[in-house]
């Protein structure tokens, strides 16, 4: 599966039917690009935005079409078969690297889809709604998932829910998903979006709580949200020099347990200096 977005702190969406915008959203530097043919496509535009994704793929390198997923339509709506079938012959020719299922509630949606994209192929379930939530560990064990994906704005409508910025009434499910991935041995799940790309002090105090509470990247909507996102979710100076350090004095003792700063440091320890040091490796967007 994909190491680069396993590791990637942000995810940004762009239209499938705005084909100049795709090489565009890969060049801000998002670890992963998100071309959207579920929200952002009106429904008498869904077919003409399967041909212009299929054919801006085309255009790209082999390293951005690594780092781009598909969201297609939902199970329950018309356009899923469809976009299945397009998914199904772009990751046969290596043109994208897996697929966004939105309203995901069923295990086997996801099993079907990891047939249509082949073994190389990674799927991101986006959980939307209570029986999402309720699925949250099948969906995480089911074949070729990736990582979570936590769509905060349906969610709340599912629910009838009423939140403000701080989304106080979401932290349960926050970390029901962060639980539901650690079990499953996936890569730390991706937090919601931040609707008004304009508010830089909301955008921050959304990736603090994102960071705080265990996930590892963002949804983002515009690009404006790409680079904050990025910095705010990697390890601190401090934290990578620590993190150096650590590996330092394993290495030294010839890899067994150790002292550092009157603290043990043994495989757990050693395992997060080294995730923290991955994770820094990143390029900046």
């Amino acid at each position: 599966m994909s190491t680069t977005l396993a590791l990637a702190r942000t995810f940004l969406f762009v239209p499938a039917d705005r084909p100049e915008r795709h090489a565009r959203a890969l060049a801000t530097g998002a670890g992963g690009v998100i071309v959207d043919l579920e929200d952002a496509v009106a429904p008498d535009r869904k077919v003409v935005a399967r041909e212009q994704l299929r054919a801006s793929v085309a255009a790209l390198t082999a390293a951005e079409r690594g780092r781009l997923l598909v969201r297609i339509n939902a199970h329950s709506t018309l356009w899923h078969d469809g976009d299945r079938a397009l998914v199904s012959e772009l990751a046969a020719e290596s043109l994208i690297a897996g697929v966004v299922l939105p309203k995901a509630e069923r295990a086997a949606d996801l099993h079907r889809l990891a047939t249509d994209i082949g073994p190389k192929g990674v799927l991101v379930p986006l959980i939307e709604s209570a029986a999402g939530l309720e699925a949250a560990a099948e969906l995480a064990a089911a074949p070729q998932v990736l990582r979570l994906a936590f769509g905060n704005l349906d969610f709340q409508a599912d629910l009838g829910l009423a939140c403000d910025a701080s989304e106080a009434e979401l932290v349960p499910v926050r970390l029901a998903l962060v639980l539901a991935s650690r079990r499953s041995g996936l890569a730390a799940p991706i937090d919601g979006v931040t609707p008004d790309w304009r508010d830089a002090e909301r955008l921050a105090a959304d990736t603090a709580r994102t960071r705080r509470g265990g996930f590892g990247a963002k949804l983002c909507i515009h690009p404006d949200q790409v680079a904050p996102v990025h910095a705010a979710l990697g390890p601190s100076d401090d934290e990578l020099a620590w993190a150096r350090r650590v590996l330092d004095a394993t290495q030294a003792a010839g890899g067994g347990v150790v002292s550092l700063d009157g603290r043990m440091v043994d495989a757990p320890v050693v395992r997060l200096a080294e995730r923290l040091l991955a994770l820094g490796a990143q390029a900046a967007p």
